[in-house]
């Protein structure tokens, strides 16, 4: 799996790309197996909405072999190695569950704005993966993009005085303010990718980005791998965040056989 120039091109300049169908049914199907397994176990790496349903689960890839095995394949290393460098490793994991008839809305935000201020991570020298593990319609609450919003650096340098965690920075606490939106939007516009399961969104961890809650009788989960340059390590100030929410393993990955072979996790 190699991008052209032409999708590279247009990575630098929107801040996302989709590739369709880079993974088969088949192959989504085992992973929805190996979320279901991960979630049925409790702990914090689980986040849940007000009604009990799963919101999020993070570090999948720390105790599953199937996940442990797609964070290294081709389909997925190769066009990060090529968008950022040859080292680079697993910066954070988690897949974002939108159930069916009420997920939550992900308010406008800027990722490297949480990891700058949770983690002290120097640049943002990362990519997103999103792969959908879900069809992706209008209806279920897709993300949204304002193409080219990665251009214009932070939006804000803080969180919000009632964060309601230390550990998980929810978008609400970096939400972008209406009126940068409104000019952003005036001038750039929104995306909103669709796609079938097993189709790909590379993003960059500066695009401003959200979503709206999930009115349809359809789940809506994506799965986000987060790739961060070896060299562009966190430096916590105090404690650092625990490991299922930041990577501490740097080794840079290899890319296994194209198949989603199992790595023992």
């Amino acid at each position: 799996m190699r991008l052209t120039e032409q999708q590279i091109d247009q990575y630098r300049g929107d801040g996302y790309l989709v590739v369709e169908s880079l993974f088969s049914q088949s192959e989504v199907d085992d992973l929805v197996d190996a979320l279901h397994r991960d979630a049925a176990d409790p702990g914090p790496h689980r986040v849940l909405e007000d009604d009990g349903r799963l919101r999020a689960i993070y570090a999948s890839h720390q105790r599953s072999a199937e996940f442990a095995g797609l964070v290294r394949s081709p389909r997925l290393l190769d066009p990060v190695r090529q968008l950022l460098t040859d080292d680079v490793y697993v910066y954070q994991f988690k897949i974002n569950a939108k159930p069916a008839f009420g997920g939550g809305r992900w308010a406008w935000h800027q990722d490297y704005i949480a990891w700058k201020i949770a983690d002290n991570l120097p640049h943002p020298a990362l990519v997103n993966v999103g792969l959908f593990i879900d069809d992706v319609t209008e209806f279920n609450g897709p993300l949204i993009f304002v193409p080219g919003s990665h251009r214009y650096g932070q939006f804000r340098e803080d969180r919000a005085d009632q964060a309601a965690s230390e550990q998980h920075l929810d978008p609400d606490d970096i939400a972008l303010k209406p009126a940068q939106m409104t000019a952003l939007v005036h001038e750039h516009g929104m995306v909103s990718p669709k796609a079938k399961a097993g189709s790909v969104v590379f993003f960059h961890p500066e695009i401003v980005h959200g979503s709206a809650p999930n009115m349809s009788p359809f789940p809506r989960r994506l799965l986000i791998a987060t790739y961060n340059d070896v060299t562009n390590e966190p430096r916590p100030v105090g404690d650092p965040r625990p490991e299922y929410v930041v990577g501490r393993d740097t080794t840079p990955l290899r890319p296994l056989g194209p198949a989603l072979e199992q790595v023992p996790a």
